[in-house]
């Protein structure tokens, strides 16, 4: 991996896996919070950012939902704080895997 992440405690054998599979990380890294974590190994990041409106000169709130995929080895939870990596598409709508976990949100 090029990028630097926290290796995790715990092993995997799932393919999609960073750290212990053949996934290879390029380009973006984002931050946030995930959402829900109902999916099989598949998780909702919402990242909230601000966006400047040049009609109204001042910053306008947003947020945006990334699916993600989740290794058995994080494994992270809804309200954990996590950090996602963008790598190749790994089904239709998932093209982020979750590389870190930050901690709670509070």
């Amino acid at each position: 991996m090029s990028m630097i992440f926290k290796k995790p405690k715990k092993t995997c054998d799932d393919r999609n896996c960073p750290f212990h599979g053949e996934l290879a990380v390029r380009g973006r890294v984002l931050e946030g919070v995930v959402q829900t974590s109902k999916m099989d190994k598949t998780v909702i990041v919402d990242r909230k950012y601000l966006q400047f409106s040049s009609k109204f000169v001042r910053y306008e709130r947003r947020h945006g939902h990334i699916p993600s995929h989740n290794p058995p080895c994080i494994d992270v939870k809804e309200g954990d704080r996590v950090k996602i990596a963008e790598c190749r598409p790994v089904s239709k709508t998932v093209s982020f895997v979750v590389v870190e976990k930050l901690g709670d949100e509070k």
